[in-house]
């Protein structure tokens, strides 16, 4: 696809070598895309920090049989219902989130035949190996409901199965796209645990088609649904999935779903891919490094920056900046552009070489400092949200051993590890702190909480302050003890995942309408918005008693405060602030000491007029500049 191009000029000189030192604060303007100027997400490990290479690809191989359109008692819908409504839903969520993604969406035991070359009977390629759109959602949401049961009826029908020729059709899907694929995920989605019926040549060919998919590095999923008798995995498909990544994902294997919640819990659980923002080496001593991967366990959820589109075709436009010679309109190589730092009143010039030098401390990894208790850490020190880690055996041999010890040692001695941290390359080192969480269990021994080190940014001397809070008249222990009743009245178990930003969703809600091409947007619930009802309901008279306690009986919260009295002194006016006047003798020792930069923009402006001093500008550095050429000459 075209691109138009929108080019930016930026004309800079220095009159003695032509070239223009640039300020530190602009190094990263000059050939920075402006397109990638949105929104920045807060810390070092937000999602555009971290470069995935390739693209994610997941491919749904549903049952189209007979027996996945039997609905289920009291109403309930059916397999194929349930199951097309997890399509929509993964479609979607890749369409808002990773849009990148390639999805497809195939049947199996269909009574007409749709696939590349059309090579295999009972095989419909309902949507190719690609990117989710709005069209797909459509096409999808057409085979919900009996009016979908009907198109499916008519469309693909019903016949005999052949896993074996669904397999191989997929694995074609995946050789035809030419893009790199970091991952590569098949889901199957059936009610019948023999769908050959006890057919021993077709169990044979789809095993070995299933073992030839696998060794491609395709991940192959089960998503069994409930059947009358139950579904017995160890019939047929054991041999066909994929074993389990990790130890939590064995209870999610074994049992089928007969909800929709449960159908979409698994299909998220395996659809999420889990990425380290990192990997790194934990340096425990000379010569003697472990391998860890850097995990968010949050990330806060944002409007997508919006695309700027050239108005005549609405392509995108991908803007650039370059910068050029005034005098020959020469364009300036990065190499001929100077850096430059004032520092005592001088301009320091360097090479871009220097510059990396210096911004160097030293190579990215966590290196151990040593070990404090654990009432050190108090609950101040939290200043940014922590990450997590984990072990990455597949990059150093023994790193699960020796950092399942390291965690083992810490929780009983009930201690946290200081470390040094340098996420990436030139980036400024952190002091954390390393907090030992152990493996939780529920009752059905899934983990709930894996095993790791929760990684705790610790502040910098600097990021203290000192407040000075006002003084308000304390409460009497007959008030505290009524709002204490309050307070337990109106107490709940509050799960982050029960309250959904209702700005977010609302936009992603109206862009879905435009795309879809919807009457009107979904409505949302505000979950955030108090229940007034309820609450009044739980207190019953604890707020009037609480109000006779605290306010005074002739108080009126409605009612606007008397306006204060003009004194004699203040003359009517608000109170002003004196003056800071500087002496030439205070204004020469911040020079040479440098320390004009702590002082205020008025004060340096009032200072600029008292001694008669022309400025330029009126920017701080300006100022500076012309104070110090004054004192000094």
């Amino acid at each position: 696809m075209r691109q138009s191009l929108h080019l930016s000029l930026v004309f800079t000189v220095n009159p003695e070598t032509g070239l223009k030192a640039a300020p530190m604060a602009e190094w990263n303007a000059y050939y920075q895309n402006e397109d990638e100027e949105g929104e920045e997400e807060e810390g070092e490990h937000s999602g555009r920090d971290y470069k995935i290479t390739g693209r994610d690809s997941l491919v749904f191989l549903v049952d189209a049989s007979k027996e996945m359109f039997i609905k289920g008692e009291d109403g309930e819908p059916s397999n194929f219902d349930m199951t097309m409504q997890v399509v929509r839903t993964v479609y979607t969520s890749k369409i808002i989130s990773s849009d990148k993604d390639l999805v497809a969406l195939v049947f199996y035991g269909t009574e007409e035949s749709k696939n590349p070359r059309n090579s295999f009977k009972h095989v419909y390629v309902y949507h190719d190996l690609s990117e989710p759109g709005a069209k797909r959602v459509q096409e999808v949401d057409a085979l919900r409901g009996e009016k979908g049961a009907k198109l499916a009826a008519e469309t693909i029908g019903s016949g005999e199965t052949s896993l074996g020729d669904a397999l191989w059709c997929c694995a074609n899907l995946y050789s035809d796209i030419k893009l790199r694929l970091s991952h590569k995920r098949l889901m199957i989605f059936t009610c019948r645990d023999e769908p050959h019926g006890g057919d021993s040549v077709k169990d044979r060919q789809a095993r070995t088609k299933a073992s030839d998919l696998k060794e491609t590095g395709v991940v192959i999923d089960l998503m069994h649904l409930m059947k009358p008798g139950g579904f017995d995995i160890s019939l047929f498909f054991c041999d066909i999935v994929s074993p389990p990544e990790d130890e939590s994902e064995l209870g999610l294997q074994l049992q089928p779903s007969d909800k929709l919640e449960d159908l979409l819990k698994r299909v998220r659980a395996k659809e999420l891919k889990k990425r380290a923002l990192a990997r790194l080496n934990l340096c425990l001593g000379e010569g003697i490094n472990v391998a860890v991967g850097i995990y968010a366990t949050a990330v806060a959820a944002r409007k997508p920056g919006s695309i700027k589109l050239y108005r005549e075709t609405n392509e995108p436009v991908r803007s650039k900046t370059r910068t050029f010679h005034t005098q020959t309109g020469s364009l300036l190589l990065p190499s001929e552009i100077k850096k430059a730092q004032y520092y005592g009143g001088k301009e320091i010039v360097m090479e871009r070489d220097e510059v990396d030098a210096i911004k160097k401390f030293d190579d990215p990894g966590l290196f151990l400092i040593g070990f404090k208790p654990m009432e050190k850490l108090k609950l101040h020190h939290h200043i940014r949200p922590a990450v997590f880690l984990y072990p990455e055996e597949d990059e150093v041999k023994g790193s699960s051993c020796l950092f399942s010890a390291l965690l083992k040692k810490c929780s009983e001695r009930n201690v946290f590890a200081l470390c040094r941290f340098i996420s990436r390359r030139n980036y400024p080192p952190r002091f954390v702190a390393l907090l030992p969480q152990n493996e939780e269990l529920d009752e059905g021994k899934v983990q709930i909480t894996p095993p790791g080190f929760n990684v705790i940014y610790l502040p910098f001397a600097d990021d203290f302050r000192t407040l000075d809070p006002p003084q308000f008249p304390s409460a009497s222990q007959t008030q505290v003890d009524k709002m204490k009743e309050i307070v337990s009245k109106l107490r709940f178990k509050y799960r982050s995942e029960g309250f959904e930003n209702p700005v977010i969703q609302q936009h992603f809600r109206n862009l879905e309408a435009l795309a879809l091409d919807m009457m009107a947007p979904e409505e949302i619930e505000d979950l955030i918005m108090p229940k007034v009802d309820q609450i009044d309901q739980r207190l019953g008279p604890l707020v009037q008693e609480f109000k006779d306690l605290v306010y005074p009986a002739y108080y009126n919260p409605e009612s606007k405060p008397a306006a204060k009295r003009k004194t004699a002194d203040t003359g009517g006016g608000a109170e002003k602030k004196p003056k800071v006047e500087l002496t030439e003798d205070e204004l020469k020792a911040h020079v040479q000491n440098n320390t004009l930069v702590k002082l205020t923009v008025p004060v340096l402006k009032d200072a600029c007029k008292q001694f008669g001093v022309r400025t330029t500008g009126t920017k701080k550095q300006e100022l500076i500049d012309a104070l110090i050429a004054r004192l000094r000459s």
